[in-house]
């Protein structure tokens, strides 16, 4: 999914000087953002109180949403560099076509995972014949300095491990590891992303890392984490020094656990773009709108995105939090 704001600000963050190394329970407003033509979306990172979660930076939520009759998701060809896209979904089907020529029908509890690397371009669909609702959320990961370069990827996992825990709780390990186990999809920073489910009646612990940091993204139904209680589309900041999380719920509901170690390097983000400066901005930009570097996408019956101009202030730096 993109970031189709077309003035969008660059935003610095990363490091760890604002990091949490306590149990916090911060609740994180939502920022509603129109997503193409027929689809809002609530995104709950970057916002005002917090960028990053370990290496998670962006996420979006969207949904449930009746798009029987709408088009339903209808992201155009747009660029990456520097991040990793996860698509998650809980009701609906989204098309996914890249640069590489990758074709792929992204389904509920399956896992959609692209690499930028150094550059790549993808669009984001509901098929022509799709399901009547329409639920999930998108999220970015950014890459360590390390792996930033490397070349591009995509990987479909339509089966991921899953946990049943005592107490009404089930969990699907989206990327990284959980409890022993441990997701296919490539990563390049130590992170979790978790797919909760709470039965009716829920009262359990889940064991966590004291060394990671975690959020919790409420998908559906309410919930009490840590004794906060969720709506959905809320996210709760938990901060770092964890070695369980209580979870409770009267009726059913789904959360997204998102954690990882605190990300050290600092990173500038702008548009759908992640570097270390404005000089990597501005060169994805400029290689984007002028046909060179990403690739093209084939089969998306539609125009491609063009880059938004740059912001005329400098960067400023001021680390993971505003």
């Amino acid at each position: 999914m993109s970031n189709l704001d077309v003035r969008p600000a660059a935003t610095v963050c990363g490091g760890r000087a604002d990091v949490s190394a306590a149990p916090v329970r911060d609740l994180l407003p939502a920022r509603t953002v129109q997503l193409g033509e027929s689809t809002r979306v609530r995104r709950l990172l970057p916002s005002l109180g917090r960028r990053m979660v370990g290496a998670w930076c962006f996420v979006d939520h969207y949904g449930p949403d009746d798009i029987a009759e709408e088009p339903g998701m209808q992201v155009p060809p747009h660029p990456h560099i520097g991040l990793q896209t996860v698509s998650w979904l809980h009701d609906g089907e989204v098309l996914h076509r890249d640069s590489l020529g990758s074709l792929q029908t992204v389904r509920p509890r399956e896992l959609g995972l692209m690499t930028s690397g150094r550059a790549i371009a993808h669009s984001e669909e509901s098929p022509r014949d799709h399901a009547r609702l329409l639920h999930g959320a998108q999220l970015w990961v950014a890459l360590p300095d390390a792996s930033r370069h490397i070349a591009p990827a995509f990987e479909h996992h339509p089966v991921l491990p899953e946990i049943t825990g005592g107490g009404g709780l089930h969990a699907t390990v989206i990327l990284g590891a959980l409890d022993g186990a441990a997701s296919p999809g490539t990563i390049h920073t130590p992170l979790v992303g978790a797919d909760l489910t709470l039965a009716p009646g829920t009262d359990t612990r889940l064991p966590l890392r004291p060394d990671f940091e975690y959020a919790v993204l409420t998908m559906s139904g309410e919930s009490h984490v840590d004794g906060v209680p969720l709506a959905p589309g809320s996210l709760l900041y938990l901060g770092c020094g964890r070695r369980d999380l209580p979870l409770r719920a009267d009726t059913p509901a789904s959360l997204m656990l998102l954690g990882g170690e605190p990300f050290e390097e600092q990173i500038v983000m702008w548009w759908n773009f992640v570097g270390r400066s404005a000089d990597d901005i501005a060169k994805a930009r400029e290689d984007w709108n002028s046909g060179a570097r990403f690739g093209e996408v084939h089969g998306y019956d539609g125009d491609r995105l063009t880059a938004p101009s740059l912001p005329a202030t400098p960067l400023k730096p001021r680390g993971r939090e505003r």
